[in-house]
């Protein structure tokens, strides 16, 4: 009976979490479009016939693109609101799923995913932002975790449909992303947070009387309001991340980075198909892809459920452990079946249960924490430094993961991304505070405390 009671509680916010985490399904569906279209692209029947080299770059380019969107979201979600700054990204997520429709060579492909990218860092960038700002400290964890369940709900309606429709039915199919996302998302609030800053408290009121389901919420509104205006005083710059005093917040965000992306959830995702096509078992590649989507959408189900419960900690810990093992197990199978053709079931379900164990923590809690450890001044701009650094690391990975399939086999990359699991665990172990049921203001109060410890 908690659940429903908790629900019940807090409804409106999860209503607006839900509506933002809206703009999460929409890119992420751009993301996930690789894999169904990889193999119709390299077809003898293809719309636009592509070179391996090319297939890669059509991957790798929209992390290039994630690397700019970021920089819009630092300038844009202080000046024109985090609301706003969200619905942006409809416009050059639209404009890519178009020039996918329509156009015949390579150089659309590339342009709709550089566009793709842009929306990606974006949402990525400012939706953590705004649901750690409208959420009371009961659920913030619970609604941060809405961004990797959207995600993998994205991933999956695309791994279901992509393989069964035309090239280009799948395009205009997309664009029922951004629809959805902008008719859910234009009645939701704005961020009492930003509203205080901009000197609108009967707006920041009503904002947050409608969050919270109460008339009289002077308490709270007053408590956000010495937030804000003590964080007035303090500069907002770039150079405010690398500050000594947010030292320890920097180091926990480059290994949030690192721990994510080194893992290669992106590369792997991205080349689902392609990968099931060198493990032999009775399902057909795309059948496989289906599984691999339905199971990651039930798996990051239980953080949401979990986080504000047994905490932040324990579970990136054990979400880091289980994915290092299962990467290193994918590895040793690869040399150990070369070809792939015996027991590729093994393959199979390992690769089910890093997704699983993925999904547990490093996907979602990931942005719960990111959206915690920074003061309000520099909030914005800390999480698009996250979706920034992310977004680099994640060109790399793509782009060399394609290399080393062709060139070596799936089993380096799977055994490079396994030991970099096994670094990330115990650099999470060492230097990620536990958050769970702290206001934002006691957070900092944590990570105050880091600073003072010797690096």
């Amino acid at each position: 009976m908690l659940l429903p009671e908790t629900l019940r509680k807090y409804q409106n916010e999860y209503v607006a979490s839900i509506a933002a985490t809206l703009s999460v399904f929409m890119v992420v569906t751009t993301n996930a479009w690789s894999s169904p279209a990889l193999p119709k692209l390299r077809a003898e029947d293809s719309p636009i016939r592509i070179t391996e080299d090319e297939g890669s770059w059509i991957v790798a380019i929209q992390a290039l693109g994630a690397g700019f969107g970021p920089i819009f979201t630092g300038v844009a979600a202080d000046r024109i609101g985090r609301k706003l700054t969200c619905l942006s990204t409809c416009i050059p997520a639209t404009v890519g799923w178009i020039l996918i429709g329509v156009g015949d060579q390579v150089g659309y492909l590339y342009a709709a995913r550089f566009l793709f990218g842009v929306s990606y860092g974006v949402v990525y960038s400012v939706t953590p932002i705004y649901l750690g700002e409208i959420t009371s400290d009961a659920i913030r964890g619970s609604a941060g975790t809405l961004i990797t369940v959207l995600a993998k709900l994205g991933f999956m309606a695309v791994y279901c449909i992509g393989p069964y429709v035309a090239y280009r039915t799948l395009a205009w199919m997309s664009m029922a992303g951004p629809v959805i996302f902008v008719v859910c998302y234009i009645w939701m609030p704005e961020s009492p947070y930003y509203l205080l800053g901009k000197n609108k408290d009967a707006k920041a009121e009503k904002s947050l009387s409608w969050l919270r389901r109460l008339k009289d919420v002077s308490d709270e509104l007053q408590a956000m309001k010495r937030s804000v205006e003590s964080s007035k005083s303090d500069r907002t710059s770039i150079k405010e991340l690398f500050n000594p005093a947010n030292r320890a917040s920097l180091r926990i965000l480059l290994i949030l980075v690192f721990s994510m992306q080194m893992t290669g959830l992106l590369a792997i995702l991205g080349y689902a198909q392609t990968i099931f096509e060198k493990i032999n078992t009775n399902l057909k590649p795309e059948e496989m892809s289906i599984v691999l989507g339905a199971v990651q959408f039930v798996a990051v189900i239980f953080p949401a459920v979990l986080v504000d419960r047994m905490g932040r900690r324990p579970l990136l810990l054990l979400s880091t452990a289980v994915t290092a093992a299962s990467l290193l197990a994918c590895s040793i199978y690869f040399i150990i079946e070369p070809n792939a053709t015996n027991h590729g079931w093994i393959a199979f379900v390992t690769l089910l249960l890093y997704i699983v164990s993925y999904g547990m923590g490093l996907a979602s809690v990931s942005f719960a924490v990111s959206s915690e450890i920074f003061p309000k001044n520099i909030r914005a701009l800390a999480n698009a430094a996250f979706a920034m650094f992310s977004a680099l690391v994640v060109l790399g990975v793509v782009k060399m993961f394609q290399v080393t399939l062709d060139s070596v086999g799936p089993q380096l990359p799977f055994g490079i991304f396994g030991i970099c699991g096994c670094v990330g665990f115990v650099l999470i172990y060492f230097f990620v505070p536990e958050t769970k049921g702290l206001s934002l203001d006691e957070i900092q109060q944590v990570m105050n405390r880091q600073n003072k410890k010797p690096a």
